[in-house]
């Protein structure tokens, strides 16, 4: 990784790429092409799981890349200690490693019980070297709290829907008090953030996209930002947001665009499939 790529220091004291590239809805087919395109314009850090089932291909277009960053997921149907150690094993199998850099457990599907037993298993996975960081996705202050209490371990990180129109700042506290890392899943609204005219206003500002503008205000919010794209023009358009700054008054303006009713994935708390 190039000394001016930015990162952020984990409570475990290792260091995560604050851009990475997301495969969520990559289609195990082009998950290749479209992380060796990411991997050559420069992103270090690569992002998938077992539900999007393009782990395989994830793994085969890092190739002989050997020092990305590279994290996965546990799936709500593999929660539980030893379904959770026999899916660990497999995400590995597929991604053709015998480590990830951040392993996380999907969703805490609070109505199942049985993610803090999922959280012990992630906990003994880490001491086995199979993953180097640990963390979680999707938790709320409560989950998050209780995993803490039960096993002592603080979470390295929480990946969380966070885009303008659902900024999270509640979690984003929460995350800041307890020494956990901000990982923003769906960080353009899926799209729908570059259709918005103040963003469209500091594009043109800028002479950056619009998607461009977005990635960089949560570079500079500090959170890890996972964009995603199979188009090689729009990765590298993304990746073009380390290349620029946004100024105090453009931040505060995308800021204001926070909204209560935001939200477009599901509820945490009431997720369980």
């Amino acid at each position: 990784m190039s000394k001016d790529y930015p990162t952020l220091t984990l409570n475990d004291d290792r260091q995560i790429p604050q851009l990475g590239f997301g495969t969520w809805q990559i289609e195990e087919d082009k998950a290749a092409d479209a992380v060796s395109t990411a991997l050559e314009t420069g992103y270090w850090l690569i992002d998938t799981a077992a539900i999007y089932k393009n782990e395989k291909g994830v793994g085969e277009g890092i190739g002989d890349w050997a020092d990305i960053f590279l994290q996965t997921k546990i799936w709500n149907e593999s929660q539980g200690h030893d379904r959770t150690l026999k899916a660990a094993d497999k995400c590995l199998e597929r991604l053709g490693r015998d480590h990830v850099d951040m392993l996380l457990i999907h969703w805490p599907c609070p109505d199942k019980g049985l993610f803090v037993e999922t959280w012990k298993a992630l906990i003994e996975l880490r001491d086995q070297g199979k993953a180097k960081s640990i963390g979680v996705s999707n938790f709320r202050e409560e989950d998050l709290k209780r995993i803490v209490d039960e096993t002592g371990v603080v979470p390295a990180l929480n990946q969380i829907e966070l885009h303008p129109s659902f900024q999270q700042r509640a979690m984003r506290k929460v995350h800041q008090d307890m020494g956990i890392v901000t990982q923003s899943w769906s960080p353009l609204g899926q799209g729908n953030g570059m259709d918005n005219d103040t963003i469209k206003a500091i594009a043109d500002e800028t002479g950056k996209s619009a998607s461009a503008v977005i990635i960089r205000w949560h570079i500079q919010h500090g959170f890890s930002v996972l964009p995603r794209s199979t188009n090689p023009d729009h990765i590298r358009d993304n990746y073009s947001a380390l290349s620029f700054e946004l100024s105090d008054a453009q931040m505060a303006k995308i800021d204001a665009l926070d909204s209560d009713d935001g939200r477009m994935g599901p509820e945490p708390g009431k997720f369980n499939d």
